[in-house]
């Protein structure tokens, strides 16, 4: 039977009165666990914000799936709620952004029926296709700037073709998550190049569809969305959707961006050497590059930025804030702010003296490319409190962001202080021991819970004509946390210990994948 995971309620953030004359941006940020739609003006406000959650489907151990119908529900249910709240500022609309999860494939029939659930950037089924298609295409890399990785999209394909071949024969285009919700805004086949850059079969460097990436996997440019740039038009909204929200007529789409990159977008993390650190479902060490930098050989991701002319290189942990949720729930605690509280409490010595964990819990990309690989609480004694465990976690997602920046570092990008975005940027105790761990100094930003969406709607002001050094500003700071030089050295010691684990762990893991 399924599984289903949920997100948070429906909920309103502001719910200011709009003047007539004002300009805003619509940003539309499609999430795994929740949908987020936002007003934001061109004073730089946020003005309302509605959220839906999201079921993800895990059929066998895994696998993640969504269903397309599910996105474009929450997406109108988003934006009902938003014109019933705000007639005058959804009146002020200029244009329209999208901002999506990577890597899902949608796969449509030749009358543009779903043919199947979507298939998700988490789902590891398909290493064996990664493994063949590697082995066949050596090059991939190079063209694709990144390793063949269960995640990415053209895999997906491979698997489908393998164990779903009537599917297969039946698929006519691929699309990503966002832009099939496009497809519905607007009936238009249209994809960024920061998203496709994440179904490896663009050319990175090039910014184009590679007919070699695509004939790897039997696909061709025929099934393949026309590309712009993210601050590029992308569309135009249906009249009848239009009329709907309470939106103008002919209302322009952007281009819009891969998650990641419209967050960046949202922080204004634009320029070479701009970096964050995001703590969401997954996580991930985001740094601006001013040119297409490649280095597959740790699992560095090298993609298109939302911008032309600019790229940027990616460490991606497969979990990272649902780490703290999934042993929330495990430790029976009423809310993880209450488990962060506890661990808050905790002393040098508990702390040194706690788990080592592995937050593997869907595998892993950077630096290992492990699909198999597992969570793992290692050292536990009859002594260990439920805090002393709830920090083990959060240590481990900041260690496994450790490796990242290393990875990246190791390539020869430099990396100086970073932002923090995501969910876990609330907490103040994660925060910190990412400086600590990372060494470096951490930006927490006022509000950076909605950077994506704040992205997106970003790219819709600048595919109006805006102008990225006013569009594209920095939020205000409302903490910079620096490294604890008493903290460093022990941290030190305890990750050298958390990466003989994996080493030591490695084989086991794929012995315990090939059972499953």
């Amino acid at each position: 039977m399924d599984s289903v995971s949920r997100g948070h309620k429906l909920a309103a953030i502001v719910d200011f009165a709009v003047p007539v004359c004002m300009a805003n941006y619509l940003g539309i940020d499609l999430g795994t666990s929740s949908l987020k739609a936002l007003l934001l003006s061109d004073r730089h406000e946020v003005l309302d914000v509605a959220e839906v959650p999201l079921a993800v489907y895990t059929p066998h151990t895994g696998w993640s799936e969504q269903s397309a119908e599910d996105w474009w529900a929450a997406c109108c249910e988003a934006l009902d709620a938003l014109a019933s709240r705000q007639v005058a500022g959804m009146a002020a609309v200029r244009s329209i952004g999208l901002s999506g999860q990577m890597h899902g494939a949608v796969l449509l029939d030749d009358e543009d029926v779903v043919l199947r659930r979507a298939i998700l950037w988490n789902d590891g089924r398909s290493a064996e296709d990664c493994a063949v298609l590697s082995r066949c295409l050596p090059d991939l890399p190079q063209i694709a700037g990144n390793l063949a990785m269960p995640g990415f999209t053209a895999p997906k394909l491979l698997w489908v073709a393998r164990e779903e071949p009537a599917i297969f024969a039946r698929t006519r285009s691929v699309l990503l998550p966002k832009d099939w919700l496009r497809l519905k805004l607007c009936g238009e086949k249209i994809s960024d190049m920061s998203d496709a850059a994440g179904t490896l079969w663009l050319d990175v460097a090039k910014r184009d569809w590679s007919d070699e990436l695509l004939q790897a996997t039997g696909m061709q440019r025929a099934q393949m969305p026309q590309l712009v740039e993210g601050s590029a038009v992308g569309g135009i909204l249906r009249p009848e959707l239009a009329h709907r929200w309470g939106l103008r007529e002919r209302l322009l789409m952007a281009g819009g961006a891969g998650d990641n990159a419209a967050s960046a977008v949202g922080i204004g993390a634009v320029s070479p050497g701009d970096g964050f650190v995001s703590l969401g479902t997954s996580g991930v060490l985001f740094v601006c590059t001013p040119q297409y930098l490649s280095a597959p050989h740790s699992a560095v991701h090298a993609f298109c930025h939302a911008l032309p002319g600019v790229w940027h290189q990616m460490g991606v942990i497969l979990s990272a804030a649902n780490c703290l949720r999934w042993v929330t729930g495990l430790l029976g605690r009423d809310s993880e702010r209450a488990l962060l509280d506890e661990v808050a409490m905790l002393d040098d010595t508990a702390r040194q003296q706690a788990p080592i964990f592995l937050p593997y819990l869907n595998g892993e990309r950077t630096p290992h490319n492990d699909a198999a690989a597992s969570g793992v609480l290692f050292g536990l004694r009859s002594t260990h409190a439920p805090a002393a465990i709830g920090y083990a976690v959060i240590e481990g997602v900041a260690f496994a962001l450790l490796d990242c920046l290393q990875a990246l570092t190791n390539s020869g990008t430099a990396v100086g202080a970073l932002g923090l975005v995501g969910g876990g940027a609330r907490s103040a105790e994660w925060a910190q021991l990412l400086a600590d761990v990372l060494e470096r100094e951490i930006h927490v930003y006022a509000d950076s819970a909605h950077a994506a969406a704040v992205g997106a709607a970003r790219l819709a002001w600048l595919a109006d004509g805006g102008n990225t050094l006013t569009v594209c500003l920095k939020p205000d700071v409302s903490a910079r946390l620096v490294p604890n030089l008493e903290n460093t050295g022990r941290l030190r010691g305890r990750h050298a210990r958390f990466a003989r684990l994996y080493a030591a762990l490695k084989n086991e893991f794929d012995v315990e994948n090939r059972k499953s």
